[in-house]
């Protein structure tokens, strides 16, 4: 017992004498790796909005449907420069991986939801964030109703233009 005690009484010394001095507790990398650029193929697209807000899915195969969150991160529009397409894209925050990408189209409604002024609620026929396209109804939650509304007219806008396109057809 007694060489316990003197262990524990030389260990409080030690940690007393630490405060004293000048401790340094960075520590060199073993390995240093050079920075990379992230390529997330947005590179050939203009982006005509982007705002962050948190996006649901509605699970209706579970016993009890109900909205689940799929991410929150940054909506996107995204115009290609090359085809003129416009895309509606959610990637989550730091993993960036794609919780929703799909196109937008004239057809497409966007809908206030019931109980929030800063809903917006949408069904998609081929959301494309997973391997295969399925359809997905999708709510995105923004901060404050004007920021939703700011979505939904340049959504509409966006809306227009493709649809103001596909009547002149082909070029």
């Amino acid at each position: 017992m007694a060489a316990s005690k003197e262990t524990h009484e030389d260990h409080d010394a030690s940690t007393e004498n630490t405060g004293k001095s000048n401790h340094d507790p960075q520590f060199k990398a073993k390995v240093s790796l050079p920075e990379q650029e992230i390529k997330t193929l947005e590179e050939d697209q203009e982006e005509l909005f982007k705002m962050r807000a948190k996006l649901f899915w509605f699970a209706s195969e579970n016993d009890l449907p109900e909205w689940k969150k799929q991410g929150i991160g940054d909506v996107k529009l995204l115009k290609c420069k090359e085809k003129g397409t416009i895309h509606h894209l959610v990637r989550r925050d730091k993993a960036l991986k794609i919780c929703a990408n799909h196109c937008v189209t004239p057809m497409v409604e966007l809908k206030s939801n019931a109980g929030s002024a800063c809903t917006c609620i949408r069904n998609t026929h081929a959301d494309l964030a997973n391997e295969c396209p399925k359809p997905e109804l999708l709510a995105i939650r923004f901060l404050n109703a004007a920021n939703a509304h700011k979505f939904k007219a340049k959504f509409e806008g966006c809306k227009k233009e493709i649809g103001g396109r596909e009547k002149k057809g082909p070029k």
